[in-house]
């Protein structure tokens, strides 16, 4: 009968898929306000929003990139 180590797959196995799929694919990047909760308002602007929205509208979208990209 052998040990419990030999019976699980080595742990660098495991983690090498995660590590290949976190490899640039040369896909573009996700832009920065993708990652943003819903707060009730513009993250750009501050005007009132509805608790699924993000911006008001496309031009305070493309602003907050823009600021995102310069404040990297």
């Amino acid at each position: 009968m052998g040990t419990i180590q030999e019976g699980f797959p080595e742990k660098s196995l495991a983690v090498e898929p995660l590590v290949a799929a976190s490899i640039d694919t040369g896909a573009a990047p996700v832009p920065a306000r993708l990652s943003l909760p819903p707060k009730g308002s513009c993250w750009y602007c501050e005007k009132p929003l509805d608790s699924v929205r993000r911006f008001c509208g496309k031009s305070c979208s493309d602003s907050f990139d823009e600021e995102a990209e310069f404040t990297r």
